[in-house]
Formats: structure tokens, C-alpha cells, sequence
């Protein structure tokens, strides 16, 4: 249905007036959602600074709770009964045995008691072969889960050590002791049933939870069963353990994390509240900005389509009609019974039309012929010095008497001229021009053998079929040897080369002469550059104005000194498609 002009949409004047009306709507569209995205942040910052405060709260607590654990646990790793027992137990009798164990009992039972988040205090005692524990009394040590426990004490040393599903807390005493092991240990278990509970008064929003999660040891512990698709996807994103907001999707529900880091316990505090809780108070205000903006934007449609078939499609005949007289179709006016303002425009635009047909033949016309005019004088300027100096080269030969190069030369020049008049045509092949170039040097080269070598390349055959003007490059060679070549006392060398550079190609002619001196260098790339009507019209200013004229700028001839240290004439032609054969 829309048919726009593709280079000029948006200078169009239906592009204008949707615009203008976009200009008008959209930023109140844009102020409705910037209304409800600043709703909801200033609700998502608002929880998190109450939660962030709250987790940081929680963590401090967290972490005087285990301090105060760990200052009672040195206090009992120090204790002088207990490293009596561990040193001396061999010399003690059943009873001294039996007081000490009693108070080393008494104490984790006293330990144990003091704080609501210690599930079990174990000492395990290597020298004894026996573990004392707060909730199990005295049993045997489990020397292979002692050797693996001192073992990762000695590397790990973080405050909180994670084994068997839960924290501990270990403390080690050295001295006196079989080998390398220490003599005893003292192992607080934490509990995690306790730890649960407290994360489950973090949660105070519905759907909401919290896990804690020891990122050196790998430990996790979830205020709810719930809660392990969160912590599972959390800990596959990788988050970082620095306190900040963020969002998360689960399973195509975004939720909305806080947390927190304790860097004394190296434990990261999580909750998480879906973004549909977070939401809920703005759905209404949602609701409404959705129907204003899809009530806007049927507004925009209505408008473009009307915009459009009362302003643009008639403008758009107009100019679609002013680029066909462009093109040159002068015999295609507008159809119209418009009585608007289009109207009037169409009328005029077809009595224009009229005009114009009328002064074509006066003005266009006129010009094109007097061009082609010019064309075919430049192009006959350079038949009479070629036709010149072939005599001269004939009288040369019979003076000498050479009777077979005058036979071989006469059959050679009348291939010549009948290239010259096979046809009128004024673009031949390139592989013809270079043909009738090639039987030139061979006719020179019946007088010069022995004083001028030729190199002529092979034409490239992606080159045959491209079409130039006839005489192009025959007189680039015969200027060479004229005003060069043969005033050289040594051996002379022309050399004619072809180049292909995307969409231009070039034929270059350079000899070795050395009679060419920088002024006249100079003085001949001026008078390409500023050629005019009042300037003598031969030669290789001929051929420039020719390419010219022919393919337009871009094209002609460059001048410069050759690597052989005469001159280099390159011959550029910009291709197009109507230099080819069809």
C-alpha cells in the first residue's frame, strides 16, 4: 500500500507529519512508563535498603555470636584439667580418669547450653583414643575421621570449617602428642535447624526466602525446601559475594535478590522476593499505561493512513512524475480530475510539460549534435599525420631500394586502412584497437629493427570486449617514436602494457628516451589539466579530450616519467556497462 521514494522517506512531508505527531505522543507514552519504572524502583530500592539493613543486621549478630564461640572455644582448648587429661592419662588412676572426663563434660554441657545455635561440642582426644562430646558423653575416637580432621584443619584456614552437612567451628592443641597430631581437638557444630529458623524470620514478604551460602567451603543452607531452585540458579550465575541488588530468573519468573557479605565469616546472606510481589501495588497504574499506549498508537496508524492518502500519494504522483521528465519522458502527463490544491500543481506540471517538448530541439537537441560534432574533428585531426608519416616510411624503404619490406610493408598498411575504413563506427573493440597498434610497431619495426626493440604484452581477455574510441592508443605509440625513440643514438625500447584496477582500466605506453626534460614533463601535464578551445588541438591532447568527451572525467590521459627514463603515458577509461559487447 505505502510506496515511498527510498532515497528521500525522510524528507518527505508524510514522514514530517507522522513524525511531528510521534514527537507529541511518544514522550508522554515514555513519561507513563518512566512514572511506573520510577514507582518500582523506588519500591525495589526501598526493600532493599530495609532488607539490606536487616541481612547486615543479621550477619553482625551472626558473626558476635561466633566470636563469642570462639573465644569460649580457645578458653577450653587452654583449659589446664584438659591438657592434664590428654598428657597424663597414663599415669592417672581409674578414678582421677573418671573427675577428669566429668569436667571436661560439665563444660561442653555449660558450652553448649550458653548458645541457641551450637548443636554438638566435641573434643576428641588422640592420646586417650577417645572423643568427648556435650550430647553423646564419651565414646571412642574415630582415629580415620581424626587424621582426616587435623589434616584439613592444617590447610584450611578459614574461621568456619563445612563437614557433614554442617559449619563447625575447630580449634586445635599441639604438644606432647604421638608424632605430627595434635593432642586434642575441639569441634563445635553448629546447628543448622537453628540457623533455618533464623533465616525464616528474614522472610517477611510472601513467596519470599533466604539462604546463606559459604563460598570457601561450598556450604549452603536454605530458610525452605522451596528455596533450592533460587539457590541452585544463583549459584550458576556466579554472583559476586560484595553486598548489592540484583535481579535473577527462575524458570521464566524474575525474582528480585538482595544481599549481603561478612568478610569475618566469608558468608554471603541471599533473600529473594519475586518481581510480581514487588509489582502487585503498581498493577493497576500497568494496566492503564498499556491502554494508553496502545490507544496512542492506533491514533498514529489512523493518522498516518489519512496523512497519507489526502497529502502523500498525491504528492508522491507528483514527484514520481517530475523524475520521468528527468529520464527524458516528456509524453506522460498527469491524469487527474484532482479540484484541490493538487489540482492546480498537476495542471501546471503538465503545461510544463508542454514547454519543455516545445525548446528540446532548440536547446538539448542542438547541443548533443554540436559534442558529436567536436568528437568526429578530433578524431579526423589524427588520420592525416598517421597517413604522413606512413609516406614517409614507404620513401624511406624505396630510397634504400629494400624491394620485400616494401611488399611486406604495402600489405601491412592496407590491413591498416581498412581498419581505418571498414565501418563508421566511432567505439570499436579494444582487442581491435590494439590489433591495429600491434600492425603499427610491426611497420616501424620494418624501419627500426635495429635501432628500437618493442615489448607488447598480451591483451588480457577480460579486456577484448570492452569498447573505446578507434585511434586511441596507435598515436601514443607513434608520438613515442617521433619525439623519442628515434632521435635515441642507443638502443630504443617501447614497452605497452595493460592494467585492471576494479572499475577503471589502463594502457600504458613508456619508452627509454632521454630527450624529455622535467620543464617539458610539466609543461605537457599542464596543458592536460587546462586544456582550452584556444589551445592548439593535436597530438596527445587530442586523445585526452577525446576520453573525455567519451566517457567523461575520470578518463584521459596521465602523464609521467617512465622507469625506463622516458615518458610513461597511461591511458585510463572508466568502464561502464556501455563500453561492453552485448
Amino acid at each position: 500500500m505505502f510506496n515511498f521514494p527510498v532515497t528521500s522517506l525522510r524528507k518527505t512531508i508524510f514522514f514530517r507529519s507522522v513524525f511531528t505527531y510521534l514527537l507529541v505522543f511518544i514522550p508522554i507514552i515514555m513519561l507513563g512508563f518512566y512514572l511506573y519504572n520510577w514507582s518500582y524502583n523506588n519500591a525495589s530500592d526501598d526493600i532493599s535498603r530495609a532488607t539490606g539493613t536487616q541481612l547486615n543486621y543479621y550477619l553482625e549478630d551472626l558473626d558476635r555470636e561466633i566470636e563469642w564461640m570462639e573465644l569460649q572455644q580457645f578458653d577450653l582448648v587452654e583449659d589446664s584439667e584438659l591438657s592434664k587429661l590428654a598428657v597424663t592419662w597414663g599415669l592417672m588412676n581409674s578414678v582421677e580418669r573418671r573427675q577428669s572426663l566429668n569436667y571436661v563434660l560439665h563444660r561442653l554441657t555449660s558450652f553448649k547450653n550458653s548458645s541457641a545455635y551450637i548443636k554438638d561440642i566435641n573434643v576428641h582426644i588422640y592420646s586417650i583414643s577417645k572423643t568427648v562430646s556435650a550430647t553423646n558423653s564419651v565414646v571412642d575416637l574415630d582415629e580415620q575421621a581424626y587424621t582426616q580432621l587435623t589434616a584439613n584443619v592444617s590447610t584450611n584456614r578459614n574461621r568456619l570449617y563445612y563437614s557433614g552437612e554442617a559449619l563447625h567451628l575447630i580449634a586445635v592443641k599441639y604438644g606432647g602428642g604421638k608424632g605430627e597430631l595434635p593432642n586434642y581437638v575441639v569441634q563445635i557444630e553448629l546447628d543448622g535447624a537453628k540457623l533455618k529458623q533464623s533465616l525464616q524470620q528474614l522472610s517477611v514478604y510472601p513467596d519470599s526466602g533466604s539462604f546463606l551460602i559459604s563460598e570457601p567451603s561450598e556450604f549452603t543452607l536454605m530458610s525452605s525446601d522451596e528455596a533450592s531452585d533460587v539457590v541452585n540458579s544463583y549459584l550458576h550465575e556466579e554472583k559476586s559475594g560484595k553486598s548489592s541488588m540484583s535481579t535473577l530468573e527462575v524458570s521464566g519468573e524474575q525474582y528480585h535478590m538482595d544481599k549481603a557479605y561478612s568478610n569475618n565469616l566469608m558468608l554471603t546472606l541471599v533473600t529473594y522476593l519475586p518481581e510480581k510481589t514487588v509489582k502487585r501495588p503498581l498493577s493497576f497504574f500497568y494496566k492503564w499505561a498499556w491502554l494508553f499506549a496502545v490507544a496512542s498508537f492506533i491514533a498514529i496508524v489512523v493518522f498516518s493512513y489519512s496523512t497519507y492518502l489526502f497529502i502523500h500519494k498525491p504528492l508522491l504522483l507528483l514527484v514520481q512524475s517530475f523524475r520521468r521528465m528527468e529520464a527524458g519522458e516528456l509524453d506522460h502527463p498527469i491524469v487527474h480530475d484532482k479540484k484541490d490544491e493538487f489540482g492546480f500543481l498537476y495542471t501546471r506540471f503538465n503545461q510544463m510539460l508542454k514547454k519543455l517538448t516545445s525548446l528540446i530541439d532548440q536547446d538539448y537537441k542542438q547541443k548533443m549534435m554540436m559534442q558529436k560534432s567536436e568528437l568526429k574533428q578530433l578524431q579526423s585531426q589524427i588520420n592525416p599525420h598517421f597517413l604522413y608519416n606512413s609516406f614517409f616510411i614507404l620513401n624511406s624503404l624505396a630510397k634504400v631500394g629494400d624491394v620485400e619490406r616494401i611488399e611486406q610493408f604495402t600489405i601491412m598498411l592496407g590491413e591498416y586502412f581498412r581498419f581505418i575504413t571498414r565501418n563508421g563506427e566511432d567505439l570499436v573493440l579494444l582487442e581491435e584497437e590494439i590489433k591495429h597498434s600491434r600492425m603499427y610497431t610491426d611497420i616501424q619495426e620494418l624501419r627500426f629493427s635495429r635501432r628500437i626493440r618493442v615489448r607488447f604484452d598480451e591483451l588480457p581477455d577480460q579486456m577484448k570486449a570492452i569498447r573505446i574510441p578507434r585511434l586511441i592508443v596507435q598515436p601514443i605509440i607513434e608520438n613515442a617514436y617521433e619525439h623519442s625513440l628515434e632521435k635515441k643514438s642507443e638502443q630504443g625500447l617501447l614497452c605497452i602494457t595493460f592494467e585492471k584496477h576494479q572499475d577503471t582500466i589502463h594502457i600504458i605506453v613508456e619508452d627509454n628516451g632521454d630527450h624529455l626534460s622535467d620543464e617539458q614533463l610539466f609543461m605537457l601535464q599542464n596543458r592536460l589539466q587546462h586544456n582550452s578551445e584556444e589551445n592548439e588541438i593535436t597530438g596527445i591532447i587530442n586523445i585526452h579530450r577525446r576520453l573525455v568527451l567519451t566517457y567523461g572525467d575520470g578518463s584521459g590521459l596521465r602523464l609521467e616519467r617512465s622507469e625506463l627514463n622516458g615518458l610513461k603515458v597511461i591511458i585510463c577509461i572508466q568502464m561502464n556497462n556501455d563500453m561492453l559487447l552485448e
